[in-house]
């Protein structure tokens, strides 16, 4: 079995995300995070739920296991017991997201999602973040609209939570004092110049900074042969 591709990193990224989650719902949104958390529900994480985004409970394999009716969808939205990866625009230091508009929010320069579910998503359960593209248009010092909301913002919120951010190079989280964003792993092939002259602000970097996990021969077969035969992954981050 060949080497593990880039995609592949990510994929084990988004993953390791849902590691010790137990019983809660997976929301991930976008190709990667969703066979991420299918590998992950596969590889270490049996206890996770997923769901075909309307009224059912589903296997990795998307047939049926249950049923979640959207009063009670509602209910783990609103009481930490989900898990969400959105993407994002724009995301700041502090983990402050943008999906709703670039430039001023009365006269934007361009319309994008809409602010949609993003504060509900924050504020009520644990938000990860997946971006394919690293770049400094995505990693600015000050989101031009809060949708989803950052640490500086989440004072009293219960349930608030931002595991991770990941991109095509590396890892992301807040395990700083003032919970900023600091770089927790790179993917192979990547350095740390490299992920500092992609992003708009000052990032937190340890003295050494560890490699991404790589997949186990088992995960690498779950994902090319099982979750992901038909390469899909290949056609978002290249390898």
């Amino acid at each position: 079995m060949s080497g593990p591709t880039r995609a592949e990193y990510c994929v084990i990224a988004c993953a390791e995300a849902w590691r010790d989650d137990g019983e809660v719902l997976a929301s991930p949104m976008g190709l990667i995070p969703s066979i991420g958390a299918r590998l992950a529900r596969l590889a270490f994480a049996p206890d996770l739920l997923l769901t075909d985004g309307e009224a059912m409970l589903v296997r990795p394999d998307g047939t049926p296991e249950g049923w979640l009716p959207y009063r009670e969808h509602l209910a783990w939205v609103t009481g930490g017991r989900r898990h969400v990866m959105m993407g994002a625009s724009q995301i700041d230091r502090f983990g402050n997201q943008n999906i709703s508009c670039i430039g001023d929010w009365e006269r934007p320069r361009r319309q994008l999602l809409g602010v949609r579910g993003a504060p509900v998503n924050t504020l009520n359960n644990p938000t990860s973040y997946w971006i394919p593209k690293h770049s400094r248009r995505v990693f600015v010092e000050r989101v031009d609209m809060v949708c989803g909301v950052g640490y500086d913002h989440a004072a009293g919120a219960r349930f608030h939570r931002i595991p991770r951010v990941v991109t095509d190079l590396g890892v992301f989280d807040f395990a700083t004092p003032d919970r900023s964003m600091r770089l927790a792993s790179l993917h192979p092939g990547v350095t740390v110049e490299q992920v500092r002259e992609a992003t708009g602000f000052e990032l937190t970097v340890p003295d050494e900074v560890p490699a991404t996990r790589e997949p186990t021969g088992e995960e690498l077969r779950l994902i090319r042969e099982v979750v992901d035969p038909a390469g899909a992954r290949a056609r978002e981050v290249a390898s």
